[in-house]
């Protein structure tokens, strides 16, 4: 079925005003908890890797996909690295315990669960583009062809559209409480309502959010109550922005129980939610590439990632734009860039759209050596990170420190 834009974004016409919603989850989501998976995988790889003298030259290559079905987590893919012996399969298990999954009265249970390997040395094809010493100009290729995506907009002090930060915000709040009735499975969505005169936010007129509940921890609380202490949770955190007359909702189809929650309710699959994650579906910020989490750095869908953000946001912190979108393409085994496209939405009276690419281009190394070494992407701890949230963090790539450049080259 065909959504135009205005039903994907779920914008909710009025005089004057229109809304723009957002969803996050917990990272106790399934496909959060495959991202987590894969995320930690590649951290012990690279832990290991460093105790072997870890640079860009030798680092590791890797590409993870991991499946969580009912009481099983398949983990497959491609590796290369130096290490002899990773126990994957500790890993794994520690990854889901680290979620508080560790009873199946809350969805998984990561000591009994099954977990099977399946991955498989990286593709030697692969491998001639990407590896130092083997690319025909000398410098670490793109790890596979690819478009992706970077956007920041002026509507909070992160650079970031109101809805995603809300959104992600209640997220972390519920992740954080240490309420025992809210098992670690949930996801919400916000309405901003947004002034259309002068394109800006104005109040918070809806938040829904949907968690598993743990009935063993309720000790007779009634539905309402258990409704009263998660719009407390959530109106806690989103205080700045709600008023009398936003709308609140949990668990609206009724009852759900922890038990059957997670995998024992849903499958979990790694990179499934981009949408969540990139920006959380506010338009203008286009998806490109694939999952990041699951990726070492040379893979343009990870670091790329991270450059296109990275650019974005120092466009909107120098005041050159209100709102800046940038595309970065690659092909395989070639280190810079295919094209660089960036879009200021006519928010920018300094330059056109077309010079500020060419400026970008001249000031930024945005090969995927440059992108590694600037953002420390061999660090197993950022890996460990990035899961709950890609942005919105003292990440790298979150800082503004190329806004003075960019404004004295277009001086």
């Amino acid at each position: 079925m065909n959504l135009s834009l205005r039903e994907v974004f779920l914008f909710q016409a009025k005089e004057n005003c229109m809304q723009i919603s957002s969803e996050s989850v917990k990272v106790g989501h399934p496909d959060v908890v495959a991202d987590v998976i894969s995320a930690q995988v590649i951290a012990l790889i690279l832990d290991q890797e460093k105790k072997l003298g870890l640079t860009v030259a030798n680092m590791p290559h890797c590409g993870l996909e991991v499946f969580l079905g009912k009481s099983l987590c398949l983990i497959g893919g491609e590796v290369r690295t130096r290490v002899e012996k990773i126990d994957i399969e500790k890993c794994v298990r520690e990854a889901v315990l680290s979620l508080g999954y560790n009873d199946e009265a809350v969805g998984l249970d990561g000591r009994t669960m099954r977990v099977i390997n399946e991955i498989i040395p990286q593709s030697p094809d692969i491998n001639q583009g990407t590896a130092l010493d083997l690319n025909k100009d000398k410098e670490i290729g793109a790890g596979d062809q690819g478009i992706m995506y970077g956007f920041a907009c002026n509507e909070t002090p992160e650079l970031l559209p109101l809805p995603y930060v809300l959104s992600s915000r209640m997220m972390r709040t519920f992740e954080t409480c240490g309420d025992p009735i809210f098992a670690p499975d949930g996801k919400g969505q916000v309405s901003v309502e947004y002034n259309t005169e002068v394109c800006g936010p104005r109040r918070l007129a809806k938040v829904l959010m949907s968690n598993a509940v743990d009935y063993r921890q309720v000790n007779g609380l009634s539905r309402e109550a258990i409704k009263a202490r998660a719009k407390e949770i959530a109106f806690g955190c989103l205080a700045d922005w709600v008023d009398k007359d936003t709308e609140f909702l949990f668990n609206p189809t009724g009852e759900w129980q922890a038990v059957n929650s997670c995998s024992a309710a849903d499958s979990g699959v790694t990179g499934r939610k981009l949408v969540v994650q990139f920006y959380g579906g506010y338009p203008g910020a286009q998806l490109g590439g694939g999952a990041v989490v699951n990726k070492s750095p040379e893979k343009v869908d990870c670091s790329a990632a991270f450059g296109a953000r990275y650019v974005a946001k120092n466009i909107v912190a120098a005041g050159i734009a209100e709102k800046c979108a940038v595309q970065l393409s690659y092909a395989i085994g070639i280190a810079r860039p295919f094209s660089i496209y960036i879009n200021t939405f006519s928010t920018c009276g300094s330059a056109t759209d077309e010079r500020l690419a060419q400026v970008v281009e001249e000031l930024f190394d945005l090969r995927p050596q440059g992108l590694i070494e600037r953002f420390d992407l061999l660090n197993g701890d950022l890996y460990r990170r990035i899961p709950k949230t890609l942005f919105m963090d003292d990440y790298p790539w979150e800082k503004t420190d190329m806004a003075d450049k960019l404004l004295k080259a277009l001086a």
